[in-house]
């Protein structure tokens, strides 16, 4: 069963920008969607990048600010996040399942079913 631990989080100012990291024990690279979600206070999960085998799956709303790679020496996913704005202030998560990630549907959390602690992101204007 992979676990997985975020990490990269903190406060920037609008425009700035931060790097998360998703380590992934148990992580088989081939094995496995990671998805990137982002929940703000009183607001739904919402699912903002996925990769799977170097495929990346971007959503609109984050689409030329955002991009997701991995290491798969480290078992490490990464979410780069840049021009960031107030905005994307949000609590970010990193999600496993099984499989490969899907155009339509990666960002649709309750298709993962093993979750990271979550990483708190915190843009100021």
């Amino acid at each position: 069963q992979v676990q997985l631990v975020e990490s990269g989080g903190g406060s920037v100012q609008a425009g700035g920008s931060l790097r998360l990291s998703c380590a992934a024990s148990g992580y088989i690279y081939s094995r496995y969607c990671i998805g990137w979600f982002r929940q703000a206070p009183g607001k739904e999960r919402e699912g903002v990048a996925a990769i799977y085998i170097g495929s990346t799956y971007i959503h609109n709303s984050v689409k030329g600010r955002f991009t997701t790679s991995q290491d798969v020496a480290k078992n490490t996913v990464y979410l780069q996040m840049n021009s960031l704005k107030p905005e994307d202030t949000a609590m970010y998560y990193c999600a496993a399942k099984s499989g490969a990630c899907a155009e339509f549907t990666f960002m649709i959390a309750a298709r993962y079913n093993v979750w990271g602690q979550g990483t708190q992101v915190t843009v100021s204007s």
